[in-house]
């Protein structure tokens, strides 16, 4: 991904494994602050992952992957690393991917660092093929929506919703993406919008309740988000709030995107209804940062994910093609 400073642009990933470290872009810094958080214990990766310094499903997978090959280096008992890993965040399938693919490399006898580095690597590859798929899609002039983070923090570099708009944007394609804020934690306004001013890409920040009043202008042309897990029958669990983005899309004729890679498929479920929701800590509402906005006699509910049913959706992206939700058990390996 590209990251623009003081010292000119420079090519570089949101996680990476080094010296025995697993070292990540602290997202809960940007826009004001490019820190890195190093972590050298399976509990300091946990925190990474539970805290939200990574976030974003194919992120998490990574994070999760070096932080097992990390633990055996450090001669640590894999097994109890494998479940401290697990129990950080229920929602997102591709920790569970990395984690069973990284067991059974380990149990095969397999170098866990290499294996993460190709893990890392292979779904680095995975999404910058949905990027060439989905720029197939975006018409010259077109406006995109997109919602949450699906960008290359989310991933290590493309990116799942952002790879479309990204290969687009390099390939001379003019085009405008509409950024939901994405409240609570404005993964939005703060790392979409931070990521397309990195690319140079033409943006606005939107309230997340303003989407409606602009696909019913006529100012939106299609809508792309990622996901956090995938379903059997075409159900997509994102960032809270998608499935209200893709009711108003199809309200107003407008095709709606899920971009994802085959990790984040799982087809052990059946429906959305069967996806766990992870539940926040209330203050994530009630505060903006360290300023309190509610009155304290008041609390609240966080839900972090909502499941878009597959009838709303036109199309899921993925790094063997665009595949409407009815097709994809033609993924199913």
């Amino acid at each position: 991904m590209r990251i623009k400073s003081e010292d000119g642009t420079k090519e570089m990933r949101a996680v990476w494994f080094e010296d025995g470290i697993v070292k990540l872009i602290d997202q809960r810094q940007l826009p004001a602050n490019f820190e890195i958080f190093e972590a050298k214990t399976t509990e300091e990766v946990a925190y990474a992952i539970k805290e939200m310094v990574v976030r974003g499903a194919p992120a998490i997978g990574i994070t999760a992957a070096y932080g097992m090959a990390q633990a055996s280096l450090q001669g640590r008992n894999v097994d109890e690393a494998f479940e401290i890993l697990r129990n950080t965040r229920p929602t997102a399938h591709d920790l569970f991917y990395a984690l069973r693919s990284m067991m059974d490399a380990i149990n095969s006898g397999e170098d866990p660092v290499k294996k993460a580095e190709e893990y890392a690597n292979d779904i680095i590859g995975r999404c910058e093929k949905i990027g060439e798929y989905g720029e197939k899609l975006i018409k010259d002039g077109y406006r995109i929506l997109t919602h949450c983070n699906a960008g290359a923090l989310a991933v290590g570099d493309w990116g799942t919703a952002t790879a479309p708009i990204r290969k687009a944007h390099r390939n001379g394609k003019k085009i405008f993406v509409w950024v939901d804020e994405t409240r609570p934690r404005l993964q939005g306004a703060r790392l979409t919008a931070w990521e397309m001013v990195q690319e140079g890409i033409e943006h606005a920040i939107i309230a997340d309740n303003a989407a409606g009043y602009f696909m019913r202008k006529g100012e939106i042309d299609m809508v792309i988000v990622g996901a956090d897990r995938i379903t059997s029958n075409g159900d997509v669990a994102n960032k809270i709030g998608t499935y209200e983005k893709a009711v108003v899309a199809k309200e107003n004729g407008i095709p709606f995107y899920v971009a994802a890679p085959i990790s984040t498929f799982d087809f052990s479920l059946e429906n959305g209804d069967q996806i766990p929701i992870e539940e926040r800590r209330e203050e994530e509402v009630l505060f903006c940062r360290e300023c309190r906005i509610a009155p304290q006699e008041s609390h609240a509910r966080n839900p972090a994910f909502d499941v878009t049913p597959a009838k709303y959706i036109t199309g899921i992206i993925t790094e063997k093609g665009v595949f409407k939700p009815e097709e994809i058990w033609k993924l199913k390996s």
